[in-house]
Formats: C-alpha cells, structure tokens, sequence
C-alpha cells in the first residue's frame, strides 16, 4: 500500500471510529451549552473511552482536572454509575455549567464536589493513594506536574487519563518545540519507559495516553 493510499485509509478508519460513537442525549445537549460557552470538551470517541476505563476499573472515586463544562465528567459518571467525581477548574462559569448539566442529567448532588481554583494548589492537599482514576485535561504546559500529582493520588492499580495528548498532531512533527508540544511529548516518552506503570496511547480524535499503576504485591 502506497503512502497516499495508507494516511487515506488511516483517516477512513478514524472517521469511522467517531461517527460510531452514539452520545447519550444528556451529553449531548450538555456539550451544545459547553460549545456555547466557548469551553473545549472531550469528544464523543474519547468521552466513551474514558467511561469505559471507569467501568472497568469500578471506579468510586475519581478526580477532573479540567471541568470541561461537565462533559468529561458525565462521561466518567456513565461508565461508574456509582462513583464521586471530584473536578476542578479555575473558571467558575465552567463549574456553575458542570453542576447544571449534572442536575440535569438526574445526578445526585452528593455524588460530585467542585472545587474552583488552581489544579497546582488544590491537588497536594488531596489524600494520596485513594482515588481509581484521575483525568487531566487543563493546562497544558503544565501537563507533566499534573499527571506526576494523578499518580501518588491514584490507588495502586489506579488509572491516570490523559486527553488531547496529539496536540492536534503536532507531536508527531519533530520540527514542533513549541512548550504545549514538547510536554506532551515528553510525556509520552517518559511514561512509556516508565517501571511504574502501564501505558497506551489512543490517536483517536484528540487523543487518549492511559496510564495505570503497576500493584506491587
């Protein structure tokens, strides 16, 4: 297969891989007032993954760095129905949205705790080592301070997700050394060597780098 011939069938397959997603309608419409407000969510292919590794993990606990308007956090609470989702952000208009969508979609107030403020501030005072999965979707050049805090804040066997890891393709472009790109990179390189844990990397959409702590008996 010719060059042309395999980044046409790699676009086909990605097509298809996001018109197959069928959003729930709560989502959904969250994601339409998200829009509206100018806020980036997590697409539809990588909002189900995320809800899948939240299944898997029958995750309890879980904890959003990036509110995201609501919609990683609805994602999340699909696939753990019976889990508490912790999300911070440093825009009250996305946390004030976020608890809207939530009580829209029937979600039980006690089951989601919004903090506004600063991820670099907020997460030190977290409990380490308790919580099953730990999102980070803000800041990205300080992506790699992020995720180091997700993993002493994840339980052993706790998953660490983060999206937009492609920056929109550019990280595979090694002339791009702009800060956003180098971090993600670096990222992904370091943790891919990494002893400490298990990872993969999606290019879906956005992109998804998964990270799950190895349990030491």
């Amino acid at each position: 297969m010719g060059e042309q011939a395999a980044q046409a069938a790699d676009g086909a397959k990605d097509r298809f891989a996001r018109e197959a997603i069928v959003e729930p309608d709560h989502i959904a419409r969250a994601r339409a007032h998200a829009l509206e407000l100018g806020a980036a969510p997590v697409s539809p292919p990588v909002g189900a993954q995320i809800a899948v590794i939240a299944a898997a993990t029958a995750a309890l606990n879980i904890v959003e760095i990036g509110t995201g308007a609501g919609i990683s956090g609805l994602w999340l609470l699909h696939g753990a129905p019976r889990a508490i989702l912790t999300t911070i952000d440093t825009e009250p208009e996305h946390l004030a949205a976020a608890r809207q969508a939530f009580a829209d979609a029937r979600i039980a107030p006690a089951r989601s705790r919004f903090i506004t403020g600063r991820a670099s501030d907020v997460l030190p005072r977290m409990n380490e080592a308790s919580y099953d999965v730990v999102l980070v979707d803000a800041d990205p050049e300080g992506v790699i301070e992020y995720v180091e805090h997700g993993l002493k804040l994840v339980r052993p066997g706790g998953t660490v997700l983060v999206p937009r890891v492609l920056a929109g393709g550019a990280v595979a472009d090694p002339v791009r050394r702009d800060p956003v790109t180098t971090a993600y990179r670096s990222l992904i390189t370091e943790t891919q060597n990494s002893p400490a844990v298990v990872g993969a990397l999606s290019t879906v959409a956005e992109g998804l780098l998964q990270l799950t702590t190895i349990a030491t008996a």
